[in-house]
């Protein structure tokens, strides 16, 4: 079976999720667009797939959510 790779990606305010060179839907926070990825790749899981998914760490500024000017 092949590689599943799903990368949550900054997409100017908002969050994508890289899948096979494109970012198809856009989400308000890191969160929602974490748990799209990860609904994606447990389907990519049960067909066989090695799956990798990856979430870029909090920036100065940013709640854990993702969202720039929020500190919680």
């Amino acid at each position: 079976m092949g590689l599943a790779q799903y990368a949550i990606v900054p997409v100017q305010d908002e969050w994508g999720v890289l899948h096979d060179g494109d970012v198809k839907s856009r989400y308000a926070t890191k969160e929602a667009a974490f748990e799209s990825a990860v609904a994606a790749a447990s389907l990519a899981l049960r067909e066989g797939h090695e799956v990798h998914v990856s979430v870029p760490g909090r920036e100065a500024g940013e709640n854990a959510l993702g969202i720039q000017g929020a500190y919680s």
